[in-house]
């Protein structure tokens, strides 16, 4: 078996594939900020089952809800941050990359900008999901933010798995 990083980068495909993944995934995510938005008013808790909730919050800050009352200047920061990084991950994608690598970067990209154009729209982020155990709530969140940490996932898995590879690689 090649372990060799030449064998995995063959397996990649153009930017196309890996662009549409980000923006089904954006959009997605924005559809569901709609019919939150459209249907919900604001801070009504639909219980689903006796973990999930389905929500209708909004976050001005970023994850776990950081710098959310930062008096205002936070949005243009994380619509700058987010933009910077989407171009960063549009180049890095253009790239030959092993698909796993390439997905990870995708759904990073696609929960950033689905996430930037709430940001761009509303001047919040509009979260859904509400995951809890008895009276613990996990932070709400969306579906833009599962694809940013999905793709994170995917980026330690190829990391660990060219670590890993590099070491058989080197020991031989």
């Amino acid at each position: 078996m090649n372990l060799s990083p030449e064998a995995s980068v063959k397996g990649s495909v153009s930017v196309g594939p890996w662009l549409t993944i980000a923006a089904l995934l954006a959009l997605a995510d924005q559809a569901l900020k709609w019919l939150v938005q459209d249907l919900m008013p604001y801070g009504q808790s639909i219980p689903l089952t006796s973990f999930f909730n389905w929500v209708h919050v909004w976050n001005t800050g970023a994850a776990f809800s950081l710098l959310a009352d930062a008096g205002g200047w936070q949005r243009y920061f994380f619509i700058v941050l987010a933009l910077t990084v989407s171009v960063a991950l549009i180049l890095m994608l253009r790239k030959p990359l092993p698909r796993l690598e390439a997905m990870g970067y995708s759904l990073i990209l696609g929960g950033a900008v689905g996430n930037v154009a709430d940001r761009i729209i509303r001047g919040y982020v509009v979260d859904y999901l509400d995951f809890h155990w008895y009276d613990w709530h996990w932070p709400a969140f969306n579906l833009a933010d599962v694809g940013i940490c999905l793709g994170a996932v995917l980026l330690l898995v190829t990391t660990f798995r060219d670590a890993r590879s590099t070491k058989v690689s080197t020991s031989r």
